[in-house]
Formats: C-alpha cells, structure tokens, sequence
C-alpha cells in the first residue's frame, strides 16, 4: 500500500525566516515556494534524493490554516505531519474501507509556484485517528507536474533523510498498522535492555522509521540534571527539568 514517506510537514508561524533557517541547516535552495489557496496555507518546499521536507504557514482561511495555527497554538513551530505516497489511491481507500476503518473518499489537492506558475496536483486521502497513532497523517498520490529535483548535492549539503523517529507507548499497535496494513517492512524489534525500551524499525524509500516504546510510561520519577560545584563556594546544586510547571527550580546543597 504504502511505497514511500512523500514528505514531512513543519508547521511554521514566520515562513521567510523558517525558509532562511533551513537553507542554513541544509544547504541549499528550496525548489518550490508556493500556496495552495484552497488551504490557506503558504509552503516553502526543499527536495532530498527520497523524500521532500515542507514548511507551512497559514497565509489566509482554510482548513490549512486552521491545522497549522493550531498546532503553533499549542505548541509552537514544528513538525506536525508525516505523508505518506501510494502508487494507487483508489485500491488504498478501498483496502482500507475493506478492513473497516472509516475513510472518505480521496480528494483533489493542487499548488502552484509563486515563482515560475508552475502547478502540481495530487490527491490526499486522510486518515482516521486509529491509523494515524497520533500523529497527523495522510497518503498522497501525485497525479500532475514534479517538483523540481537537483541534479547535484555538494558534500556539505543535507541530501538525505536517514530515519525518522517516533516514540509511544504501544509498540504493537505500530506493527499492526505499518506492517500488516501499509505493508511496511518490519526490519527489526529488539528490546534494548539498558534503555527499558522496545525498538522497531520500518524500512521504506531507503529511510528508516525508528518506533521506540517506553516501558515505564507511568514512571513519576523527576528529571534532574548531575550535581555540580556552585557558584557560592562550599555549595552543590543541580537542577530540576520536570515537573515544575515551568519554573525554573535549583536545589542547593551548603557543604
């Protein structure tokens, strides 16, 4: 079903100094600067050897819009989406209502280049809470244009995504969705002993998709950093990193 990670979506609030941002981290040129008006949304898109990174910005009314100020709402700028690519939409939807999972139809979605008026067209098909594990996603299908693709990476340049990874609290419910439904390859699940944790790896388009599971997601233990010497002389402290409620709070030990 599923045949590539398409691309992964950073919601941001300023999209000029996102993109200024990005071309520093990756060194190089975004291949797209568009808008998909039907959305709201303006994107500045920058194109790896087997997947795309998209910022987004809301830039008017639509549901668009609403996805990314809301997530920057609640939690500021970052990644919000992961896309996945499908050869086929229509057998994919249809699976999918096979096996009961509540899906609409596939719907139409087009962007257009600011720059050269160029227009690529795709179709998006979303997916229901159970099969997103939390985390907005959709299968896209491109059926119009191409992003433009650089015909050559210098060394120092960003040309790849390795692995993206994902943490939750059921391990098996990842395994039931990415492997047995979007027929994702299951390359590893190990349980790593020192880290009380379950790793999974999902291999696709030469990316890997690193799942960890946490044990103990009930642990209450408080996070604090290693003691130090103090600025006071005759003093240790160290400090606290959770469950302050963000309040800055030290614990000072006078020796």
């Amino acid at each position: 079903m599923i045949s590539s990670i398409d691309h992964l979506i950073i919601a941001v609030k300023d999209i000029n100094d996102a993109e200024e941002n990005y071309r520093k981290i990756f060194g190089m040129e975004p291949v797209w600067k568009g808008e998909h008006k039907a959305l709201g949304t303006a994107n500045v898109i920058f194109n790896f050897k087997n997947t795309y990174c998209e910022l987004l910005s809301a830039n008017g009314d639509g549901l668009g819009a609403a996805l990314v100020n809301g997530a920057i709402e609640e939690q500021g700028d970052g990644l919000i989406g992961v896309v996945f690519a499908t050869n086929n939409i229509e057998e994919s939807f249809s699976t999918l209502k096979k096996s009961g999972y509540l899906v609409t139809e596939p719907t139409e979605g087009e962007g257009i280049d600011n720059k050269t008026q160029k227009i690529r067209k795709w179709k998006n098909l979303f997916l229901p809470p159970e099969l997103t594990r939390g985390i907005f996603s959709f299968i896209i299908e491109h059926s119009e244009g191409a992003l433009p693709s650089l015909n050559k990476y210098p060394k120092a340049t960003i040309n790849k995504l390795d692995h993206l990874v994902i943490n939750t609290n059921d391990a098996n419910g990842f395994i039931n969705i990415y492997k047995d439904i979007f027929n994702i390859r299951l390359a590893l699940d190990k349980v790593i002993e020192h880290w009380k944790s379950r790793m999974l790896f999902f291999r696709v388009n030469k990316t890997t998709i690193e799942v960890i599971e946490e044990k103990n997601q009930n642990d209450e233990s408080v996070d604090v950093t290693p003691i130090k010497k103090g600025l006071k002389e005759n003093t240790l402290v160290a400090t606290i990193k959770s469950h302050t409620h963000n309040v800055p709070t030290l614990l000072i030990e006078h020796t």
